[in-house]
């Protein structure tokens, strides 16, 4: 489609993203467009080769590796952590006893968002950074709701490691990656640096550009998001999911009714801009009428977003190397120009309730989790909410940390949701909580939870 490489490179020159590439697969094919470089610094033509970080797409390839132990009747979805976790452990012991595989895999285990240690690049990453959890409190009661969470996720590489005996990548270059024969995905630093790789930038305060030096998380967090991929080997990826569980070369990796029991919804999602609800993994969103299953991931000044349309045979993947005030609105606005370009299906965000001064004031406030804080004001009659990472988070942290984003327009929905609709988080939506006294206690955006502050 010669229209794609045109809306791709005219996107990405008005963004300023340094380099992006997109693939689909539709009516059989694949079809790419690159447009820019790996970096400012030392660039490089893009390709669909070139290797990005995926962030949280790789919780696709963790959740399939694990499912692999489920049909190999190794692991149990409905099964205690602790049963293949023994030392694991929080802060209240009878409810860390109650999280199951599931819990992890559909994020209603009731972990919090992210564990703010770095455990090393040793062998033994994964397992100290379980014993880190010993103090973490619950967000709510396992199976009780959902919230996005990191941690729950790097729980599952410590599940797969114990049940197969081997560190979580080799499980995982074992169990998916090289039966699905992805040659430009991997987790080491070694294995990426001998291949074309984009690094990321973000921007100053000033709009100028830089690149970021640290290019990924800590091994510990490779389960939750540590893959580096090419858009190659993304829609290779998509395209063993919408099949039946063989490889292209008819190697069996999963049972079909395992790949497509992933594609079921098992846990429900309000007001958010991820979907409607969760399968094994997956973000399950209704787009006119049509079911799509995908994960989209953030790295320090890079993004990444896959999605498949089952009944359509249809997938796509984007990825980006720029921060959010422009990679996540590139990516975004991608997949919604492909959905309507190739099959016509049309996504819009809700519009906003007018601004009700009563009802803003009963939200303003301070919110936080672990890492991040967001400020709702009421400014000149409109809503806005400042997403900031926490002060003490960012003295304490040895990892460079992307920028703050600038305060954007909130707008309020019906049933206590709400919509960013300016800046770098446009589209995001969420909802609030209040207490039996009707009070807002806290807000869900993005799919994580922040409590308001007292």
């Amino acid at each position: 489609m010669p229209e794609l490489a045109q809306f791709v490179a005219e996107l990405a020159g008005r963004l300023r993203v340094p380099g992006v590439a997109v693939g689909a697969w539709a009516d059989g094919q694949e079809t790419y467009a690159c447009h820019g470089v790996t970096s400012i610094d030392n660039p490089l033509p893009i390709t669909p080769d070139t290797i990005f970080v995926l962030g949280s797409v790789s919780k696709t390839f963790t959740a399939t590796a694990l499912m692999c132990l489920v049909a190999d009747g190794r692991v149990e979805l409905n099964t205690a952590v602790r049963r293949y976790v023994p030392e694991f452990a929080l802060a209240d012991a009878k409810q860390s006893e109650r999280i199951t595989v599931l819990h992890l895999l559909n994020h209603t285990a009731g972990l919090a968002t992210r564990l703010g240690v770095d455990t090393g690049e040793g062998d033994s990453a994964l397992a100290q950074y379980v014993a880190a959890m010993a103090g973490s409190e619950l967000i709510s009661v396992p199976g009780e709701r959902a919230s996005y969470s990191q941690m729950g996720f790097n729980l599952v590489g410590r599940v797969i490691e114990k049940v197969t005996g081997l560190t979580f990548e080799q499980a995982v270059g074992s169990l998916v990656l090289r039966p699905t024969g992805l040659t430009h995905s991997a987790y080491a630093l070694n294995d990426v640096i001998t291949k074309r790789f984009a690094v990321g930038h973000n921007a100053a305060a000033d709009g100028t550009l830089a690149v970021v030096s640290q290019w990924k998380d800590s091994r510990a967090n490779n389960p939750g998001g540590g893959l580096a991929s090419s858009v190659s080997d993304l829609v290779r990826w998509a395209r063993f999911h919408l099949g039946d569980g063989r490889a292209e070369d008819g190697t069996r990796v999963l049972p079909t009714e395992a790949l497509q029991g992933m594609q079921l919804p098992t846990a429900e999602l309000r007001g958010s801009t991820l979907g409607d609800a969760f399968g094994v993994c997956w973000f399950l969103r209704n787009v006119g009428g049509v079911t799509t299953i995908g994960h989209g991931g953030s790295a320090n000044g890079q993004f990444a977003e896959l999605l498949i349309v089952p009944e359509r045979n249809f997938a796509l993947a984007v990825t980006s190397n720029a921060g959010p005030d422009a990679g996540l609105q590139f990516n975004q606005t991608t997949v919604r120009w492909m959905l309507d370009h190739y099959l016509g299906m049309v996504e819009r965000d809700p519009e906003p309730l007018p601004y009700d001064k009563a009802k803003a004031a009963e939200v303003v406030g301070g919110y936080e989790n672990e890492i991040m804080r967001l400020v709702l004001a009421d400014e000149r009659s409109a809503l806005t909410v400042e997403c900031l990472i926490k002060p003490e988070v960012r003295e304490t942290s040895d990892s460079e940390l992307p920028p703050d984003l600038p305060a954007a327009a909130l707008g309020l929905l019906p049933n206590d949701e709400c919509i960013v609709t300016t800046g770098g988080l446009q589209g995001q939506r969420g909802f609030f909580t209040r207490d039996k006294a009707g009070v807002v206690i806290g807000i869900d955006l993005a799919g994580r939870l922040f409590t308001r502050l007292s």
